[in-house]
């Protein structure tokens, strides 16, 4: 998937939907004034408000933009995306988002943004993506690549939070391991890891469990 901001021959609308993102993802839509944006994009304030209304209009087609490209990561056939992430490729969510938005672009940003401060947009998302994670899961039990969980709806939510991790904590991970976990080094490190722990677990024994 190429990157859904870097549209080429982009309308002005467009253009000026694409400086909000950027703005909205760096400092919240609060904080970013429609004047700001008009500057962000080349345009008069005034070709703004033609195009979007206010800045809530704008806001809502930068959300709708957002949430139609993170949706894209899971079009995929359920059953084709559940064979591929328990196949040799290691796919995760967050390799997803590594090659659909590479370096650069915003919308990484957005979502950290978008579910740190609890935003409807951002909650949205979450409870969109938990729902395909549980499907995934009971497809991936289907074929033999997962154990039946005991509480799906939290096996589900600990998965899906693991990989957003990688999104969300994308600058503190980088500083403690020496590499953005978002680069093809950094997923194959990260990936390395986390099937270790998924497939044989980290512990000798549970917490608060005897040796036998």
């Amino acid at each position: 998937m190429r990157s859904t901001t870097d549209d080429g021959d982009l309308t002005g609308k467009a253009n000026i939907r694409n400086a909000a993102l950027r703005l909205f993802a760096e400092r919240g839509h609060d904080a970013v004034t429609v004047r700001e944006i008009a500057a962000a994009a080349g345009v008069s304030p005034a070709l703004v408000v033609h195009h979007f209304g206010s800045k809530d209009g704008l806001r809502a087609a930068v959300d709708g933009y957002a949430a139609q490209a993170f949706d894209a990561l899971f079009s995929m056939d359920e059953r084709d995306l559940a064979e591929a992430m328990s196949g040799d490729s290691g796919a995760s969510i967050a390799e997803m988002f590594a090659r659909a938005f590479p370096h650069g672009s915003p919308l990484p940003a957005y979502l950290r943004r978008l579910l740190l401060v609890n935003d409807p947009a951002g909650a949205a998302l979450f409870g969109r993506w938990h729902t395909l994670t549980r499907q995934l899961l009971d497809s991936m039990t289907e074929i033999g690549a997962a154990r039946p969980a005991e509480d799906p709806a939290v096996r589900a939510a600990f998965l899906l939070v693991n990989d957003l991790a990688l999104v969300l904590l994308r600058n503190q991970i980088a500083a403690a391991i020496g590499v953005d976990p978002l680069t093809p080094e950094g997923i194959a490190r990260w990936a390395r890891e986390a099937t270790t722990v998924y497939t044989k677990g980290a512990f000798v024994t549970a917490p608060g469990e005897e040796p036998s």
